[in-house]
Order: C-alpha cells, then sequence, then structure tokens
C-alpha cells in the first residue's frame, strides 16, 4: 500500500470514531453512516457535466435524488463551502450521478436535468430544483408541469424541452445511472465517492463540511 493509501486509511478510522462518538446527539434517520474502502470504477459517463476543473486530482462523485431532504440539506449547507474552497481552487470537481428512486416524479426530475443539458444549463437547473425542492415526496412540486415551468423561468426553449421531457429522452440514462448506485452499494441519497487515482472512499449520508474537509486536506 502506498503513502496516500495508509493516509486514506488513516482518515477513514478517525472520522468513523469521531461519527460514532457523535450518534448519542444525532437522530438516526438524518445520516447514513456506512462508510468504507471500496473497489471497482463507478461509471460516470451518464451523469453530469463536472462541476469545476476537469483535470482536478480528486473528483467527488455524488449520487443524489432530486427529491431527497437529506440531499436539499448537503446542497445548502456543505456543497456551498466545498464549492468554494475545493472546486473553485481547483483542487477538486465533482459530477452528480442520479439515483432517481424515492417517488414517481424522482425519474422525471432528473430527466429534465438532462434536458436543460442539450441547451447547456444542466447546473442551472440542477441548483432550481434543490432551491425549490418542499417537504412531500410526490407533493406535485416536481411533476412535469412544475418541470417544465422551471425550464420557462430560465428563459430555455421550450419547444426543445417540452419534446425533451415528453419523449422520455433520457429515461435510460437515469436507469442507468441508478443502477450504478446500486451496484456499488450505494444504500441511500446522499451518497459519495471521493476518487483519486488511487482508489476510492465512500462517505454515505449527508455530513457536515468536517467530515469531506479531514478527508480532502489529506488527497489534496
Amino acid at each position: 500500500m502506498n503513502k496516500k493509501g495508509v493516509i486514506i486509511g488513516v482518515v477513514i478510522i478517525a472520522i468513523i470514531a469521531g461519527v460514532a462518538a457523535s450518534l448519542s446527539s444525532s437522530p438516526p434517520e438524518t445520516l447514513n453512516l456506512d462508510m468504507s474502502r471500496t473497489h471497482g470504477t463507478i461509471s460516470t459517463a451518464m451523469g453530469s457535466p463536472i462541476l469545476g476543473d476537469p483535470d482536478a486530482p480528486v473528483t467527488i462523485v455524488e449520487f443524489g435524488d432530486y427529491q431527497c431532504h437529506q440531499c436539499y440539506n448537503w446542497f445548502h449547507n456543505t456543497k456551498p463551502t466545498i464549492t468554494r474552497d475545493y472546486i473553485d481552487t481547483g483542487k477538486v470537481n465533482l459530477i452528480f450521478v442520479d439515483m432517481a428512486f424515492l417517488g414517481r416524479d424522482s425519474s422525471p426530475a432528473a430527466q429534465a436535468t438532462y434536458c436543460a443539458e442539450d441547451q447547456g444549463k444542466y447546473w442551472e437547473y440542477h441548483d432550481m430544483l434543490y432551491n425549490a425542492q418542499e417537504d412531500k415526496i410526490d407533493g406535485g412540486w416536481a411533476n412535469t408541469e412544475r418541470l417544465k415551468a422551471f425550464a420557462f423561468s430560465m428563459g430555455l426553449d421550450m419547444e426543445l424541452f417540452e419534446s425533451c421531457l415528453d419523449s422520455g429522452k433520457y429515461s435510460k440514462r437515469v436507469q442507468y445511472n441508478t443502477q450504478q448506485a446500486r451496484d456499488h452499494d450505494v444504500r441511500g441519497t446522499p451518497g459519495f465517492f471521493i476518487v483519486t487515482s488511487d482508489g476510492q472512499l465512500q462517505i454515505a449520508g449527508a455530513q457536515p463540511f468536517s467530515v469531506f474537509k479531514q478527508v480532502l486536506d489529506q488527497l489534496v
């Protein structure tokens, strides 16, 4: 095992110990605490465009569902600081891979992001969904009409967007991504893999920035 591999192993032990110590004060439903070394390669070919420098030495792969409340929390509470300190500085990039499993509106919402990508607006649409998310799964906020309304508000070409969404153009892409999550034992959303040239580290749940910082600072 090389030096970086040893460092990753030490970091994993430290993180697990720290999280375990906090269990008594954390509601059990808020975090999936399964963290482990993983092997193999995650295919991100059908996921989002890369956010950040494509040549960054570290990639965060996020598995998420647009109706996931803990994904919403991570998006608002942790991602902004990761973006500022690591993505905007060229140290890390991020790829979002769909795990669309929570309800009937989850897959259409994911498909809509790729319809927006056809017009160069993937990340803008992605962000709009997490800003617009409402509490109830399949409560109507991400139904087809609302997805089209979001596109209209962004000034997208509605003929192209509606044709894309209504045809299910990207349904198989979303199915493929969701299967990637299952193949890599992602048991809930959000789920993360920190990927370097030396391997992959899994971080499960909407962990706070401090957890990601401990790992990323050892790798970048």
